[in-house]
């Protein structure tokens, strides 16, 4: 698992009213994790990334790509000025096994051969995977197809001079169905959770984090080596009870 600069231990975050969605404002390493145009995912906005890629486990979806994809936040302040800025902490926590209510920003550090870029391939590859399984199709899907149509969209988004929210960009890939096709649905996906918006309302009422002194004492681990829980373990084994 590629592990981030604990350089990065914080960052503040605005809401853009308009979309409902959170946009990066300032953190503590712009030179590897540049704030314009950077989206990070809600305490709502996650649980719902999560239970959506459960559909994929199946086809090999690897926890260690998944991990490895973002680097987890909490509220450390409020900041009522004009903004409403948020402040968050990064935290050690993992996002498979963790009970708190995280942010999570995606984990570019490495930019295209990141860890973030990774992890979108993963799921592309593994969403077609799954289409071929239960869509018959004339002709089977690549995942050159999928890159073809969702790059149109990202063209256009640009052309709109529109940044990509990380959700949107997620949801997009886990949601994608060739035209004029559907995934076959059970009783069961009456019970799948409605695509959240946004923690905007509920933001004030989310636990903060602890002390700063304590969180840089366990951010350490990130410099200096792997937890022990990290270690040796197998792509696509859960390092929890919470997901398998």
């Amino acid at each position: 698992m590629a592990l981030t600069s604990s350089k990065l231990t914080w960052c503040t975050i605005r809401l853009k009213k308009d979309t409902n969605r959170w946009w990066v404002k300032e953190n503590s390493d712009p030179k590897h994790y540049e704030p314009d145009g950077l989206g990070i995912l809600d305490p709502y906005q996650l649980p719902w990334v999560l239970d959506n890629l459960d559909p994929l486990r199946e086809y090999g979806l690897s926890n260690e790509i998944l991990e490895a994809a973002f680097v987890p936040f909490q509220i450390h302040s409020i900041e009522k000025d004009k903004d409403e800025t948020v402040r968050l902490a990064r935290v050690a926590e993992h996002i498979l096994d963790s009970e708190e209510l995280l942010f999570a920003l995606p984990n570019i550090k490495d930019g295209e051969k990141g860890s973030y870029a990774d992890f979108l391939e993963h799921i592309t590859r593994l969403r077609v995977k799954f289409i071929n399984d239960t869509i018959k199709l004339e002709q089977k899907l690549t995942i050159e197809d999928v890159d073809e149509q969702l790059g149109d969209m990202r063209n256009q988004a640009l052309i709109e001079g529109r940044d990509i929210h990380p959700f949107e960009e997620i949801t997009d890939i886990l949601e994608f169905v060739p035209a004029g096709h559907e995934v076959p649905t059970d009783d069961d996906d009456d019970d799948k959770p409605a695509r959240p918006t946004s923690a905007a309302e509920e933001i004030a009422d989310l636990p903060e984090v602890e002390d700063d002194d304590k969180l840089n004492k366990e951010l350490k681990w990130d410099e200096e080596e792997r937890p022990e829980d990290m270690e040796g373990e197998e792509g696509g084994e859960s390092r929890g009870n919470r997901r398998r």
